[in-house]
């Protein structure tokens, strides 16, 4: 039997950087198959249940939907490299995740569709050659497109917003380009949970595309080299000289990392909180049963920021990995949770330990269902 993974995923696709970086660090051997592949259709969809990417097929035959459940059948078998050991990184290293894969789409997908002069050939490509040379491939690639069009203007982004998603994802890349002067990871010398989930936007939209790996590429050089640290299987942090290749010493959470997470909040929290609220509502109008599938979408959530009126999707996804987040919280006390609670606070993110559904979210047979 080969040892080698089968990883289905798409070069542009955002998620499928998360899944490709965890394994191309942790050096497991795999061959990366589009979506467009007839073994797709054939032998992985009936298990993986939904036709999302990424989907991994382990040597035994194991399908594994999603790039959380990919990086977490790992990581329960493997002693958690990616797991620092206290919990204030453990922590921050799960709030990133959930930041990565869910609180940046909205500039992911402004960045990519909203700038066709410069993305629209590149990015036509990526589509194009995800499918089969088939008869009927430039009219579904035409409809692909379309389709990630409009759902990317249900982010929130339109004539009026677009000011306010440009300068808050500045802001973003010019404090992350700060934190990475001193350390080549998130926390320290090596990459946390946080980091794979990070690199999910900004990668594939934001360090792939051409506009926005131009913009990252001159503002936040540091950033963009993360990136591309992030996708080589060794450190590759020859510019750090001294750096170990071990999380920051003593719990350590740097200032800023801290102000990171200050500038992400101020969109990243009250849309949480609005998304909560919308969907708790849906909960209890509609209150499904336990082990029913949780959808993507639950209707739209309007919130404020900087006097601007921004409507997204809710999305139940977002609040199945907070939960990772708030149960690293719920199991601190005293002064553990003294001091995580002084740095939430200094970043604005505390409120988000009490942004919870009233039902929880499992997985079940490659699936995210309601206990």
């Amino acid at each position: 039997m080969s040892d080698v993974h089968r990883l289905y995923a798409i070069t542009h696709s955002l998620y499928s950087g998360r899944a490709r970086a965890y394994l191309i660090k942790h050096g497991i051997a795999f061959r990366e198959l589009s979506t467009g592949h007839e073994s797709f259709k054939a032998e992985v969809l009936p298990k993986g249940k939904l036709p999302t990417i990424p989907t991994l097929v382990t040597p035994q035959g194991e399908v594994i939907r999603d790039g959380a459940a990919i990086i977490e059948h790992f990581e329960s078998g493997s002693g958690r490299p990616c797991r620092p050991p206290g919990p204030a990184q453990q922590l921050v290293s799960a709030l990133f995740d959930v930041i990565g894969t869910d609180g940046l789409l909205r500039p992911a997908m402004h960045y990519r569709w909203n700038f066709p002069q410069d993305n629209l050939g590149f990015v036509r490509y990526h589509f194009l050659h995800s499918q089969r040379d088939l008869p009927e491939r430039e009219a579904k690639t035409e409809r692909m497109m379309d389709r990630m069009r409009s759902v990317a203007q249900l982010w929130g982004v339109n004539e009026d917003t677009r000011p306010l998603v440009e300068a808050l994802y500045l802001e973003c890349l010019d404090a992350l380009n700060n934190h990475f002067e001193s350390v080549p990871y998130l926390l320290g010398g090596r990459p946390c949970i946080g980091d794979f989930g990070l690199l999910a936007p900004l990668y594939a939209h934001l360090g792939r595309d051409p506009y926005p790996a131009r913009l990252m590429q001159q503002r936040a050089t540091r950033v963009y080299r993360w990136v591309e640290r992030m996708n080589r299987p060794d450190q590759d942090a020859p510019e750090y000289f001294d750096a170990d290749s071990e999380f920051l010493a003593d719990d350590a959470v740097p200032a800023s990392l801290l102000q990171v997470l200050a500038v992400i909040a101020q969109d990243f929290v009250p849309e949480t909180r609005a998304a909560a609220q919308c969907i708790n509502q849906w909960l209890e109008e509609n209150n499904p049963a336990a082990g029913v599938a949780a959808e993507r979408m639950l209707g739209q959530a309007s919130f404020t920021v900087r006097g601007a009126t921004l409507t997204t999707l809710a999305q139940p996804y977002r609040f199945f990995l907070l939960q990772r987040v708030q149960a690293v919280y719920d199991e601190l006390s005293g002064a553990s949770r003294e001091r995580v609670d002084q740095l939430l606070a200094q970043c604005n993110m505390r409120e988000v330990m009490d942004m919870r559904l009233v039902r929880g979210i499992e997985r079940a047979d490659n699936l995210e269902v309601w206990v």
